[in-house]
């Protein structure tokens, strides 16, 4: 059985005036855990992380793996999303992960990963670790940020980097830039396969933000801090989800973790 690790962090988006400052922290934080656990890591970081290197390393995570295999990826950086142009999406929106290059167009939707996870092998262990406005299904905007080390939102509205054509619009021709509570999750959540036992831990539900935070003078994601602080504690994945949602959400980051996959899969060894 080999363990492989692909890790994500992007701070650095040209174009769109929305850089971050915890994801490559994020990225190498978790990299640093998942090699002391025996996983062989692969980093992507800021000009790295473009859409076809996502894409290339993904692929070659799972389509490289067999039977036993354990793979982790964890993605820290910012979400957005687009109108529907396949019709399989309820709400008429595919969610995406904005690779460095988002401001030329280039997003990672969630058909992608849906299509990229069901490459893998039968028996191959896929956990998805994001921490970002994943699914860009937020009902509020941030407050102002008053400092660099206030926290902010991972979340792209689409007008940054879609052309004014393009834009989600709601049934009256209305720009979309944000979603209504209570939108369905992903529906690449529909590759986390029952016989492959996957599972997504994500920084915040589809109508909130994952927050760009600091944490006595380092940034970090809110999510990925206290995912860490609290992985010592933690046996199974459903252990480590509850020891986290003691600290979120909170006052400081009103966003709430979630966790898919099935029950087999939620009593699964954390990192192993």
């Amino acid at each position: 059985m080999s363990k492989k690790a692909l890790c994500i962090g992007i701070n650095d988006y040209p174009g769109t005036r929305s850089d971050l400052t915890g994801c490559v922290n994020d990225a190498n934080d978790w990299a640093a855990i998942l090699e002391a656990r025996q996983f062989k890591v692969h980093k992507l970081l800021d000009n790295k992380a473009t859409k076809a290197n996502m894409v290339a390393a993904i692929r070659e995570q799972i389509g490289g793996s067999q039977s036993r295999d354990s793979i982790v990826i964890t993605y820290s950086g910012h979400g957005t999303f687009v109108p529907d142009t396949s019709g399989d999406e309820p709400d008429g929106r595919d969610e995406g992960l904005c690779p460095y290059d988002i401001g030329e167009g280039q997003v990672l939707l969630d058909d992608d990963i849906h299509a990229l996870f069901a490459e893998r092998a039968k028996g191959v262990r896929v956990v998805l670790i994001s921490d970002s406005c994943h699914s860009g299904s937020v009902i509020r905007w941030a407050p102002p940020v008053a400092d660099s080390n206030a926290p902010r939102p991972r979340f792209l509205p689409p007008s940054v980097w879609l052309p004014q054509d393009q834009l989600p619009r709601s049934g009256s021709g209305e720009v979309m830039s944000r979603m209504a509570r209570g939108m369905r999750p992903p529906t690449w959540l529909g590759s986390l396969s029952l016989a492959g036992g996957d599972l997504l831990l994500s920084g915040c539900q589809d109508h909130e933000y994952s927050y760009d935070a600091n944490f006595g003078g380092r940034p970090n994601g809110a999510f990925t801090y206290y995912a860490l602080k609290t992985l010592s504690t933690a046996a199974t994945y459903t252990d480590w989800y509850k020891a986290i949602r003691d600290y979120l959400p909170g006052a400081s980051y009103p966003q709430t973790p979630q966790i898919f996959g099935n029950k087999r899969a939620k009593q699964f060894k954390v990192l192993d």
